[in-house]
């Protein structure tokens, strides 16, 4: 019998950043293990990043089925530049701060209209479209993954129509607890629809998959039948042939998008002050954001004397090009949200970072999921974000490691491969 599985997906190639890795590198290896995956994702998305290097990890086996979605983002847009804001980008909504006029009224109309997010149009006629392609197909499980979580009322429609279906519902944020749903001024109408959506889910799916151990607990706590941590991790095929280079400064870099709830103040204030304190790291000190940064971070640092000199930003690259920029990197930043759930903090990109090999320095909650990874496999440490000294401390410690030429080995990191994380996924197939 045919091991066929269908992944509902929003993200896909070409669509960039971390999201879309978990499940492209989950379908290369389950292609590889002989199973038939399909792939149903949208054929007109609106993506802030696009990656078409990760279009070489689909296998060509696999039947990528794209349906047509509407979005309200490019109307937001339109509506923002008549009132003068041209620039405005999708982690620009993600504001912590005061927001401008548009800003608040975008991010209310999008928190409390379109429930649980901007593509809830495209859930009633895909699960229509899907419901004969499962049976058309001869396909018994599914698999949808959020954010955007409108993707599991999807798997929840053709689970109700379908109920010998067998569907795992993948969640690589929170919910109902999503810190993200508190910068959309949210009213308690709204946070009960999101919460009573979200238990439908977590109670009628199968198997409720996860990628920290404290969103596992949580999911557990909010009614959840069966929920199994996978977490996210790295393609060692990814890092075969990356090149490790001697920096000519010692350099500092951030990957990945960076919105409001992730704030790298604390570590540019203490490396600010290393700066002036100390006139050799003064000269020898590059700092660079690789990604979509908000606006709010990038005027801090414009309007800064010190960090406008050794603090650059660079767009999204390739994720091909990236792995040779890991091997020209001295420490790599790790910026973890610090809203309630804080704990449970543990991004897809830390992952590669632990395959590169470089130290990590990261601020954020000291007891958290990142941080227990961290100390397990010696790679790096989290800090406290009011911990400045001890952030300085750590900086001119990696600072000194680099000028005696230290090299850093990372231990136990096996289990994070792709690979070790689909044979996971594969036997919780098997025991549906």
């Amino acid at each position: 019998m045919k091991k066929r599985v269908l992944i509902i997906t929003y993200y896909w190639p070409p669509s960039g950043g971390s999201g879309v890795q978990r499940w492209l590198k989950f379908v290369k290896y389950l292609v590889r293990a002989g199973w038939e995956p399909y792939v149903f994702t949208p054929e007109n998305p609106s993506y802030t990043i696009q990656d078409h290097s990760l279009l070489k990890d689909i296998p060509k086996s696999v039947e990528v089925v794209k349906f047509p979605i509407w979005e309200p983002y490019q109307l937001f847009f339109k509506i923002a530049s008549l009132f003068g804001s041209k620039n405005l980008q999708q982690t620009d909504f993600v504001s912590t701060d005061k927001k401008s006029f548009i800003k608040r009224v975008s991010s209310w109309i999008r928190g409390n209209f379109f429930i649980p997010d901007a593509r809830v149009f495209w859930i009633k006629p895909s699960a229509n479209y899907l419901h004969d392609f499962v049976i058309r197909n001869q396909i018994d499980k599914i698999i949808t993954t959020g954010p955007p979580h409108s993707v599991h009322l999807i798997g929840l429609r053709l689970k109700n129509r379908n109920p010998a279906l067998r569907w795992i519902a993948d969640f690589r944020d929170p919910w109902s607890e999503w810190d993200l749903l508190d910068t959309f001024s949210l009213t308690a109408i709204a946070r009960k629809i999101h919460a009573s959506q979200e238990r439908k889910v977590l109670q009628r799916s199968d198997v409720v998959l996860t990628v920290t151990p404290f969103y596992k607990e949580r999911f557990k706590a909010l009614g959840a039948r069966d929920v199994v941590l996978i977490t996210n991790g790295f393609d060692e095929d990814d890092f075969v042939d990356i090149t490790h280079s001697r920096t000519t400064k010692f350099t500092v870099r951030h990957i990945g998008g960076m919105d409001e709830l992730r704030d790298p103040r604390p570590i540019m204030r203490a490396i600010k002050e290393l700066y002036l304190d100390n006139e050799d790291f003064s000269g020898d000190i590059v700092i660079e954001f690789v990604g979509s940064v908000n606006s709010s971070f990038r005027l801090f640092v414009e309007q800064d004397t010190v960090l406008k000199q050794i603090v650059q930003f660079r767009n999204h690259i390739p994720h091909n090009e990236l792995l040779n920029i890991y091997g020209k990197t001295d420490v790599l930043l790790l910026v973890l949200a610090h809203q309630s759930i804080a704990v449970g903090n543990l991004p897809g990109k830390l992952f590669e970072y632990l395959a590169s090999g470089k130290p990590i320095l990261g601020v954020g909650a000291v007891d958290g999921d990142a941080a227990e990874i961290l100390q397990q496999t010696k790679a790096g440490v989290i800090k406290d974000r009011n911990d400045v000294e001890g952030i300085k401390l750590q900086v001119r410690q990696y600072y000194e490691g680099w000028k005696a030429g230290d090299v850093y080995e990372n231990n136990s990191i096996h289990m994070y491969s792709r690979k070790h994380l689909t044979d996971k996924l594969i036997f919780v197939l098997e025991q549906l």
